[in-house]
C-alpha cells in the first residue's frame, strides 16, 4: 500500500531556529490533512498517524484538535491596492471568527512599507471584526508593500506570546512586494524560532511571482516576496482570495481543524537539524501538511 506522505526541506542554522533540549523534551507539530477533494479530514486520532525523528518513529505523547487553544494572528496588506478587497474581508469577519473557541484568542497587525499591531490578542471576536471595518482604511503605515519584513515582525509579535497550543498567522495580500535586505530565507527563521504556521489569502494572480526584470538582468539584492513558499515550508497553506468572503470563512476553518501533535524529542547524538516525517498509517488518498524539522542540541 502506498502511503500519502508530505514533508518540507528546510535549511537554517541552529541559533536562528527551534531548540530542543533535553530538560524540554516536547517536540511540537501542528499538521493539517486534505482529502483528494482538497477538503480537510477532522476526525483523525492518533492511531491514524505514524511520526518519524530522522527516521526513527515516535511514541505520540499528545493529540489534540478541537481542544487544543489557537493563537491567531491577522496579517493585513492595507497598501492602496488592496482597499476594496480589505473592505469585503471586514464585512466577512463576524461570521469567520464565529468559527472559533472561547479558548481561541485573535490578533490583528497591519502593513504597508512597515507593520503595527491595532488589535492585541483578545477573545473578543465580535470586537475584532467591528472595529476591522475601519481600521483596514488605516493610511497610517507608509507607501509600499514590505510583505518579509511584516512577516518577521508578525512572528515576533507572536513569539512573545505564552506556547498555549498552536499558533497561526493569516497574512492577507496581493504578494506584489520587493524584498530588499529581509530574504525568505530571514521570513522563514523567524517563522519557525516562533513555532507559527503561516498561511495566506491572496488577491489577484495567484502563482509565483516572477524576477522582476531589468536591463543588466535580476539584482540580486531585490527579490519577490512569495507569501505561497513561505506557507508551504513551514506546513500551512495559501488560497487564491476570488471571493474573499468565502475565502476567509473557509481559512479559518481549515486553521481550525488542525492536529497538534507532540512526542519527546529523542537525545540527540549531535546538535544539527533533525528532520520529521509524518506519514498516515491506512488512510489512502490523503496529504499531511506539516513542519520539515526542527533543531536540537545537546
Amino acid at each position: 500500500m502506498k502511503r500519502a506522505v508530505f514533508f518540507l526541506t528546510f535549511v537554517a542554522s541552529a541559533q536562528e531556529a527551534p531548540t530542543f533540549r533535553s530538560g524540554v523534551t516536547l517536540v511540537h507539530v501542528d499538521a493539517q490533512v486534505v482529502g483528494r477533494n482538497g477538503r480537510t479530514i477532522d476526525n483523525l486520532t492518533a492511531g491514524d498517524f505514524a511520526v518519524f525523528d530522522e527516521g526513527k518513529q515516535q511514541t505520540i505523547a499528545h493529540f489534540g484538535l478541537e481542544s487544543e487553544p489557537l493563537d491567531l494572528l491577522l496579517l493585513l496588506d492595507v497598501s492602496g491596492s488592496m482597499s476594496r478587497s480589505l473592505q469585503l474581508l471586514a464585512a466577512a469577519a463576524r461570521g469567520a471568527l464565529k468559527q472559533l473557541y472561547q479558548s481561541d484568542r485573535v490578533s490583528v497587525m497591519l502593513f504597508a512599507r512597515r507593520a503595527e499591531v491595532r488589535e492585541d490578542f483578545t477573545s473578543d471576536f465580535t470586537g475584532v471584526a467591528e472595529w476591522m471595518r475601519d481600521a483596514v482604511l488605516d493610511k497610517s503605515l507608509g507607501s509600499g508593500t514590505a510583505i518579509n519584513q511584516a512577516i518577521v515582525t508578525a512572528a515576533a509579535h507572536i513569539g512573545k506570546q505564552p506556547l498555549r497550543g498552536r499558533r497561526a498567522i493569516l497574512i492577507v495580500t496581493d504578494n506584489q512586494s520587493l524584498n530588499y535586505q529581509v530574504t525568505d530565507e530571514d521570513a522563514l527563521r523567524a517563522l519557525y524560532g516562533a513555532d507559527v504556521v503561516l498561511n495566506a489569502i491572496v488577491i489577484g494572480p495567484f502563482g509565483h511571482p516572477a524576477p522582476p526584470v531589468r536591463p543588466r538582468g535580476p539584482n540580486p539584492d531585490f527579490t519577490p516576496s512569495d507569501v505561497l513558499k513561505l506557507a508551504q515550508q513551514t506546513g500551512g497553506e495559501a488560497l487564491a482570495g476570488g471571493k474573499i468572503g468565502e475565502t476567509f470563512f473557509q481559512m479559518v476553518e481549515r486553521i481550525r481543524a488542525r492536529y497538534n501533535i507532540q512526542y519527546v524529542a529523542p537525545t540527540p547524538d549531535a546538535e544539527g537539524f533533525r528532520r520529521i516525517r509524518i506519514e498516515m498509517k491506512a488512510q489512502r488518498g490523503l496529504t499531511v501538511r506539516a513542519r520539515a524539522g526542527y533543531y536540537a542540541t545537546r
